[in-house]
């Protein structure tokens, strides 16, 4: 099949085709004609299917058939003063989860869109206000935003949403697990009725699915079954630890394999990675960490310097699961397991790029065990248990009720103490480190 027989403009098939798309996936086959229909979906897809094509092709053909219609006589009732203080909105509206992925989608509609005298507006955190006020102070056709910094510029008065035909919620179930509920409802309650809605989300199921029955009307479903990428080519491991301290001093030896060029370390907060990133680089690691609360230009400097092979590890929360392809990153090592089946398949997917092998390692309290199992039906793929000569983990029986945890919050000043326990412990030197990676590795 080819996007020419999607029911697509031949301008917009024509742009595809010097863009390098020869065939639609099966996302674009299911969505792409029933959205052009202008009905409402309900899309169960993963992250990698197309699915940005499959929502953001039929609203651009929506923009190229129809022109910007005039002022309405009273929008909506929350808008109506907005309109006075000359605020303008936009005609499609995609909400994203992370800044990342905003950009993202933002970059690919300006390559779908070529041609199109069309004006975009990225409102998302962690980016100056000033430029994207310039953005949004006259007329533009398309905003692709995070919910807490749209719902901002909502409350500023800086744009209103009257004029919204098409909403996107991309990544759904992501922008609840971040807590964004409240702010698309908020959001929600400010677009028009009459609009068409088009949903897309890992799950369908739970809270997803009742966010999917007060946005929608009618939507029709579509499930498309989970490709999972990669796995051929990456070697998956996991190493339990009886605690924070055995924890460490496992990832030391992981640090110390010989093999590994590049590595991305995946921690559960913001915090974890800022101290994990601290303590590494006092140690002498070329690290970096990237989380959250990193403004834009530290997240592009910090990638960058990975890209160029200027950092060897990069310590990173699940913001960087998404946007990271270096191909120079040999290891991944979740120093905390993910949460979510789902995670861990993005997690991973930062090594084995291009082609390439990687090794996947995930360091396991004995009670994520249940984590480990569910993650493997996901996948479809076992993980083999393996262990590190000399540091393996304590029988269940021969551990005390109570362990040592992940140590408190440190004091600002003070030494992150990654590592204290080894060196206090066993006075391991370099080479012996390096001696267990390698057994490891056999």
């Amino acid at each position: 099949m080819s996007f020419d027989t999607l029911g697509l403009d031949p301008s917009l098939v024509a742009t595809l085709a010097t863009l390098g798309y020869e065939s639609p996936s099966p996302v674009q086959i299911a969505a792409i004609p029933a959205a052009l229909a202008g009905t409402d979906l309900l899309v169960s897809s993963q992250t990698g299917s197309g699915k940005t094509a499959a929502f953001m092709l039929p609203a651009l053909q929506r923009l190229l058939s129809s022109p910007r219609p005039g002022p309405t006589e009273a929008g909506t009732a929350q808008a109506a003063p907005m309109r006075r203080s000359r605020a303008f909105s936009p005609r499609v509206l995609v909400l994203a989860p992370t800044r990342e992925l905003a950009l993202q989608v933002q970059k690919a509609t300006h390559g779908y869109g070529q041609g199109q005298r069309l004006r975009t507006a990225c409102l998302v955190g962690g980016m100056p206000y000033g430029l994207q006020l310039k953005n949004i102070s006259r007329p533009f056709d398309i905003a692709i935003a995070t919910p807490g910094r749209l719902k901002d510029h909502l409350e500023r008065g800086s744009l209103a949403l009257d004029r919204v035909e098409i909403l996107v919620l991309d990544e759904a179930d992501r922008m609840l697990d971040m807590g964004f509920q409240e702010d698309i409802d908020f959001i929600v309650g400010k677009i028009p009725a009459a609009r068409q809605t088009l949903l897309f989300s890992a799950t369908l199921d739970g809270v997803v699915g009742k966010l999917a029955l007060r946005v929608t009307r009618n939507g029709q479903r579509i499930d498309i079954a989970p490709e999972v990428k990669h796995t051929a080519k990456i070697e998956q491991r996991a190493l339990f630890a009886d605690n924070f301290a055995h924890k460490t001093r496992l990832l030391d030896a992981l640090l110390r394999d010989v093999e590994l060029r590049q590595a991305v370390i995946f921690t559960a907060t913001k915090r974890a990675a800022e101290d994990l990133s601290e303590s590494l680089q006092s140690q002498g690691y070329a690290v970096g960490a990237l989380h959250g609360d990193m403004r834009q230009r530290e997240r592009n400097f910090t990638l960058q310097r990975l890209r160029d092979g200027n950092m060897r590890m990069l310590v990173a929360t699940d913001v960087a699961a998404r946007g990271i392809d270096v191909p120079g990153i040999t290891h991944v090592i979740n120093f905390d397991a993910p949460r979510q089946a789902e995670d861990y398949v993005h997690r991973i997917g930062r090594t084995g790029r291009a082609g390439r092998t990687g090794i996947a390692v995930t360091l396991l309290n004995q009670d994520e065990r249940g984590l480990m199992r569910t993650i493997e039906r996901y996948t479809g793929n076992p993980i083999e248990v393996a262990t590190i000569p000399g540091l393996e983990p304590r029988p269940r029986t021969e551990r005390p009720r109570t362990e040592a945890r992940r140590p408190a919050a440190r004091k600002p000043g003070t030494s992150a103490g990654f590592g204290y326990e080894r060196r206090a412990a066993e006075k391991r030197t370099p080479a012996r480190g390096a001696e267990r990676a390698a057994s490891f590795r056999r």
